[in-house]
């Protein structure tokens, strides 16, 4: 029996499962993560070139960028959220 390779895709159907997570993105504390998961979002909704163009970067460099061991900038992973329509807040811990 032959193993697939595990694809975020397969999982990111709706807007509630890209929500959902996001969201734990957001809570994990790999700080890693939340890169990784916007461009698993940018993905499965189709539209890393035009958020590479919003950014202001190459399609390529934005995905090297947000891939793991990419470390980009805040600035960058702003950019990305908000070229998906969200924004990043702080809120206090409970």
């Amino acid at each position: 029996m032959k193993l697939r390779k595990f694809d975020m895709l397969n999982y990111l159907k709706t807007e509630e499962d890209i929500q959902a997570f996001l969201q734990v993105a957001v809570e994990d504390e790999d700080p890693t993560f939340l890169p990784i998961a916007l461009a698993e979002v940018a993905r499965a909704r189709k539209v890393m070139t035009n958020v590479a163009k919003v950014v202001g970067v190459s399609r390529t460099s934005l995905y090297q960028s947000l891939s793991e061991g990419g470390n980009p900038a805040f600035e960058t992973v702003a950019k990305v959220a908000q070229a998906l329509g969200y924004k990043i807040t702080l809120v206090p811990m409970t």
